[in-house]
């Protein structure tokens, strides 16, 4: 059973012009589960994803978004960068295509917008899923990545890099994930990229969680140092209804470092386990 790539498109929503590719579509036992968005992270367009739409699209209509200044969604120098927006994105996007019911799973940065997003009680939102996000913010220990890393890529990508320039940055990805992330990078606006990691460090998110009425779903890599078994702990306390899933395996990209681990840890979160 495969699900491949319906079509990309772009949509009006929250004032900018959103991108997206829809993977699954309706059909074939989807009608009755709810319709997933997946929300990337900080350097991911939404083809670089792709491979988790086609799994996530056997059994679920699926949305993966560009976030605002990645991929072929709106960028610019005036264009407003901050939590915030992007967490008003994703309700608009869902609403600007009709979206009754739908469930949110973010990575790292997604996961934070995914988390401010649900603050607000969207209609809609049925279910949080939150991969890895990043734990940092006022008072807290800084997030463990390093903003050149990212920066000293994008430079790299907008002039042109090759596979082995990227395996630089990316040393245990395969040459087909490389070669992605080495057509895609360009795309991230490094404004945006900076804003986004100065908001890491400067964004409460941990006093968004009490706000979060839906079932939420925390998942934890085993290794990257993202989050440590006592932020596990502080955010249970904040979200009493959380479900937390390891994948001891996995870095801080976990459908990269096992793509099988990362599917099973959701279980039947979203409604449905995501089948082999």
């Amino acid at each position: 059973m495969t699900a491949s790539l319906l079509y990309g498109g772009n949509v009006l929503a929250n004032g900018i012009r959103q991108h997206y590719l829809r993977y699954g579509g309706p059909g074939e036992g989807r009608d009755a589960r709810d319709p997933v968005i997946v929300v990337p992270g900080i350097t991911s367009p939404a083809i670089t994803w792709g491979f988790v739409g086609e799994r996530f699209g056997r059994q679920f209509d699926t949305y993966v978004l560009d976030v605002r200044g990645r991929g072929l969604s709106e960028a610019g120098d005036a264009l407003d960068y901050s939590l915030d927006a992007q967490a008003a994105d994703v309700i608009a996007f869902a609403e600007a295509l009709g979206l009754q019911r739908y469930s949110v799973v973010g990575h790292s940065m997604g996961a934070r917008i995914g988390l401010r997003a649900a603050r607000a009680r969207p209609a809609g939102l049925v279910r949080l899923a939150m991969i890895d996000p990043p734990v940092s913010g006022p008072g807290r220990r800084p997030y463990p990545s390093q903003l050149p890393w990212y920066v000293d890529s994008i430079r790299l990508a907008r002039r042109g890099i090759d596979v082995e320039g990227m395996r630089a940055f990316c040393p245990t990805w395969t040459e087909a994930q490389l070669r992605l992330r080495a057509e895609w990078l360009h795309t991230c606006d490094e404004r945006a990229v900076v804003a986004s990691f100065d908001g890491f460090h400067q964004d409460d998110v941990h006093a968004d969680m009490p706000h979060v009425a839906v079932p939420a779903l925390l998942m934890v890599a085993g290794r990257g140092d993202v989050i440590r078994p006592e932020d596990v702990e502080e955010i249970r306390g904040l979200m009493p209804q959380l479900q937390v899933a390891r994948v001891p395996d996995a870095g801080h990209m976990i459908p990269w470092d096992d793509e099988a681990g990362f599917y099973r840890a959701f279980g039947d979160f979203l409604g449905a386990p995501l089948q082999p």
